[in-house]
């Protein structure tokens, strides 16, 4: 029973026939990306980029890979004396694979360029598939704050719920994990950078198709 205790956060708890308890290794161990399986419950407000971090790490931790570094893929608008914050430069150099060993992207250009993100790969930390377009609800917005390139946007508009502290007015640039949207332009299949939510709380996320959800990648 030790051995499995210790196995138990990295396995699959299943019956096996005769209805005898056995454990089947699941590829959380290696796994360096995820979509959260749950917001933080107040819209876009995560108390901001360590917040949003912190989400990551606590989603992570609980499937037991709490031993990697993981970031929440934002940017943030220069604000006092914190600098801009391109989620680009946030999350490691790759490569990154989901929960079921399936590879994403193997580096920063890839990713931001032809990527393996999809709604069969990107999956929660639990391995379990998103609801996307066509689902109920539609959950396929995933908060972002980014351009394509994975770089904040310029300008005094806000793309990022208030560097991601309000669940009220204001706007965040959202992406498709599904890469579906309405059109077949390159924004409404784009993973990281679609189109503006109509406000920053849970009602107004849901409203355009969201949940107030994250990308989370292991800088390690």
């Amino acid at each position: 029973m030790k051995n499995l205790r210790a196995i138990a956060p990295l396995a699959l708890l299943t019956l096996a026939p005769g209805g005898c308890a056995t454990y089947e290794l699941y590829g959380q161990y290696n796994m360096t990306f995820f979509v959260t399986s749950t917001g933080a419950g107040k819209g876009a407000d995560y108390g901001g980029l360590a917040g949003a971090d912190g989400h990551c790490q606590a989603l992570a931790a609980a499937v037991g890979v709490g031993h990697r570094t993981w970031r929440a893929y934002l940017s943030a608008s220069p604000s006092g004396a914190s600098p801009t914050q391109h989620a680009r430069e946030r999350i490691g150099r790759g490569p990154w694979q989901n929960a079921k060993g399936v590879v994403i992207a193997q580096n920063l250009e890839e990713l931001h360029g032809n990527n393996n993100v999809n709604k069969q790969t990107a999956l929660t930390e639990k391995g379990q598939m998103v609801n996307g377009s066509g689902d109920t609800p539609n959950m396929h917005d995933i908060l972002t704050g980014s351009r394509p390139d994975g770089t904040a946007f310029s300008g005094d508009a806000d793309r990022t719920c208030g560097n991601w502290t309000r669940s009220g007015d204001g706007a965040a640039m959202v992406g498709h994990h599904d890469r579906v949207g309405i059109g077949d332009d390159r924004s409404a299949q784009s993973w990281n950078s679609s189109h503006l939510s109509r406000g920053c709380s849970q009602d107004n996320l849901r409203s355009t198709g969201g949940a107030g959800l994250l990308y989370c990648f292991a800088t390690n």
